[in-house]
């Protein structure tokens, strides 16, 4: 079996490659290609945590995979997600390869909102804020920066010093970010907005929102009011990565959209489209200049296994990795 390190990860998979894959992986799961059961978890109360499961079937890729990831939002000397993805063989159930999960929860999920941003924001939107940052919130600035058009990152978050930190390392490798003043004011002169924090109240208000924004939402917790408030949910057309996942409580489904659904403020159907139906033009994206979407993600297994088939691929054909004999 192939064991494959977080560098090494990182080496092998290309961004650009990542949310094309991405896009086939999310059209396949919404006509019926794929297999893909609910995520399930053990929950560990006291800290606020779970160890989740997340297999997938994606034949278009030809891999089978599985995720184990780990979710404690209160780590600080170590990342709040961890993760190991295994990848069999779907011709014989063997056991290929073990990786590191944690740079390709990272990546894919940035990848699904940069094709998500790509199908629902605005042709002329410029300024990006990301409201995060830690590693989604790095991640994400990453992805969003490589998209036609937009010229801005602003970072923010709840510790000043993280965010100007941040913003310097991108400006370090030619991104052109910057330190937003507050959270509020990042949101308000935004184009694009992308939320990657646990927070359990919202750092995101319908209020401060300019008409026309694009919403990216990635943040997760299995209580409080999310990230996201309701009045924004309610407004936005709203797109998700899979009906049954969203609409499910958690640890499946966003708390945003479960207390939504739960006080009666939304049904079922204020649920737009899934983000494969968007891909395949099954529906359209956005219906004018002034509308505003949200793209609220609550993580699939099937784009970890996109992911992992690239990674994969480019590892057996480079001749990467440490093969072991369990």
């Amino acid at each position: 079996m192939l064991v494959l390190s977080a560098a090494e990860v990182a080496a092998l998979l290309d961004l650009d490659r990542l949310v094309d894959a991405i896009a086939v992986a999310m059209d396949d799961f919404s006509h019926g290609r794929t297999s893909m059961p609910a995520r399930v978890a053990a929950i560990v109360d006291e800290r606020d945590a779970m160890l989740a499961v997340m297999p997938a079937y994606l034949p278009s890729a030809n891999v089978l995979t599985t995720k184990l990831v780990s979710l404690f939002p209160h780590n600080t000397a170590v990342p709040t997600h961890q993760a190991v993805i295994c990848c069999f063989d779907p011709e014989s159930g063997a056991p290929l390869a073990l990786m590191d999960g944690e740079y390709i929860t990272a990546a894919r999920t940035a990848a699904g909102s940069a094709l998500a941003t790509r199908l629902l924001a605005r042709h002329d939107a410029a300024v990006v804020s990301i409201i995060g940052t830690g590693v989604q919130a790095r991640s994400h600035a990453y992805a969003l920066s490589r998209l036609p058009g937009v010229q801005v990152i602003q970072v923010t978050g709840r510790d000043p010093s993280r965010a100007a930190a941040l913003a310097d390392e991108l400006h370090g490798v030619g991104i052109a970010a910057s330190a937003a003043a507050s959270i509020e004011d990042a949101v308000r002169t935004a184009d694009i907005v992308c939320a990657a924090t646990h927070s359990d109240e919202p750092v995101i208000r319908r209020s401060w929102l300019r008409p026309g924004a694009h919403v990216n939402s990635v943040g997760y917790n299995t209580a409080g009011d999310g990230e996201v408030d309701l009045a924004t949910i309610c407004a936005a057309r709203l797109v998700v990565e899979s009906r049954a996942a969203a609409l499910a409580p958690p640890p499946s489904g966003p708390v945003e959209l479960h207390n939504a659904l739960n006080s009666g403020a939304i049904t079922p159907d204020h649920i737009w489209a899934e983000i494969g139906e968007l891909v395949a033009g099954d529906r359209p994206g956005r219906e004018d200049e002034t509308q505003l979407t949200l793209y609220k993600s609550g993580g699939v297994a099937v784009q970890d296994a996109a992911a992992a088939a690239l990674v994969l691929a480019n590892a057996q054909a480079r001749g990467v990795g440490t093969q072991i004999n369990l």
